[in-house]
């Protein structure tokens, strides 16, 4: 009697919730408890908390708890159902388990901070000898508890970036708040079809605090945006435009170092990088490959100087002035005789209206970048994802910031 009722205490049994029955299998290292609802009590309606006499029990029920020392404890219930006159026959809520959960409240909890701390499935299942299917379970079911508590906070930047899922040029759309790194939203593919649902579906308080949705020049974005936000400001990312210029600069860079190699010159072997990398981070030995090259008067050479002349493009606070300094910076991109060079300017004067709306918002997908990099980070823990669904699940358990955790019912 009294280790059933030191039962009762540890799990936080209320009366008239009582322990009734208790084994224990000192081979199977395990521990089975059964918790029981007297008859005779009667119980509140789970929908007007009336109470009301008990009108039969369901099948026996268990649940896996929190290990008692070595020892595996499992719950077992019978769950009473009451007869409401206003609403019919119901089951009555526990107090240590969630509707439909095969696992108590604390339990819930453990496993989530292990799945936190281990950021791999497969680890957390052999700390808590759990299958697969049941640490998903009890992932997928804090992801979908999270998504239901977000309160509708303003987010007045949004950030929009594609991630890879597949092999195949299969693609993710990753929505970011990024004022406070969060993920909100995961979909499906790049298409704008899949976007709009996606932004479609978010409150309408949250969709009208939208200023600046940040996306990189893909039209399927930017055509989304413009059918679901019409009252925010697109701005194309910063880092997306300084990756399109690099790439011109490199293009201009292996064509001329085809042309040298042909002629017995070696002059561009192994500077990739430098033409690449911002100058205030060079090595002392990129400083020095510069040095040398810079009297060559090489293609590359003025590929680099268009590219870095357009960061001070970022530097301007009024439109007027970026404008000013755009046309001639276009003047000399377009003149230059560098097909890279040219094919880029004309893509950023085409897309010049939500480039210069950065300088009223100064706001960039760095955030989404960054959590691109966790995204690898849990694929590779993973060895990939077979399953959209399963990586979206993974996707917000760990970069969504959600309140994941079980509560008690009232």
């Amino acid at each position: 009697m009294q280790d059933k009722e030191l039962f009762s205490q540890l799990l936080g049994l209320t009366k008239p919730w009582v322990v009734t029955e208790m084994k224990v299998d000192y081979a199977a290292l395990r521990v089975d408890l059964w918790v029981a609802w007297p008859p005779k009590e009667k119980a509140s309606c789970p929908e007007c908390g009336e109470p009301r006499p008990i009108y039969d029990h369901r099948e026996e029920r268990q649940w896996r708890h929190l290990d008692t020392m070595q020892f595996q404890t499992i719950l077992h219930s019978r769950i009473p159902r009451i007869e409401c006159p206003t609403h019919g026959i119901k089951t009555i809520s526990v107090p240590w388990a969630e509707e439909r959960s095969r696992f108590t409240l604390l339990f819930e909890r453990l496993a989530i901070d292990v799945l936190l701390g281990c950021q791999n499935q497969t680890k957390a299942g052999e700390i808590l000898r759990l299958s697969w299917d049941e640490i998903h379970e009890i992932q997928e079911r804090a992801v979908m508890r999270g998504c239901s508590r977000r309160a509708e906070e303003s987010v007045p930047s949004l950030g929009i970036d594609e991630k890879s899922f597949l092999k195949g040029h299969q693609y993710v759309t990753v929505f970011t708040d990024i004022g406070r790194s969060r993920v909100i939203e995961v979909g499906k593919g790049r298409d704008k079809e899949s976007a709009v649902a996606i932004l479609a579906a978010l409150p309408t308080e949250q969709k009208q605090s939208i200023a600046a949705a940040v996306v990189d020049m893909w039209e399927a974005y930017i055509g989304a945006v413009e059918t679901t936000l019409p009252d925010a400001d697109i701005v194309h990312d910063k880092f997306h435009i300084v990756k399109h210029l690099g790439e011109a600069v490199d293009r201009v860079r292996k064509s001329e170092n085809r042309v040298l190699v042909k002629e017995g010159e070696t002059l561009l072997k192994g500077t990739k990088y430098v033409w690449l990398t911002s100058p205030t981070r060079w090595t002392p030995s990129q400083k020095e490959t510069f040095r040398n090259l810079k009297q060559e008067r090489l293609k590359t050479g003025r590929a680099w100087s268009i590219k870095e002349m357009f960061s001070s493009f970022w530097d301007y606070t009024y439109p007027k002035s970026a404008m000013t300094f755009f046309k001639k910076w276009y003047f000399w991109a377009t003149h230059s005789r560098l097909k890279p060079m040219i094919a880029v300017a004309r893509m950023l004067k085409r897309h010049l209206a939500h480039i210069i709306t950065y300088l009223k918002h100064h706001v960039t997908n760095a955030v989404a970048e960054g959590i691109n990099s966790k995204i690898q980070q849990i694929k590779s823990a993973a060895r990939g994802f077979r399953s959209f669904d399963n990586f979206r699940v993974a996707i917000l358990f760990y970069c969504g910031k959600l309140d994941m955790y079980p509560q008690k019912s009232r």
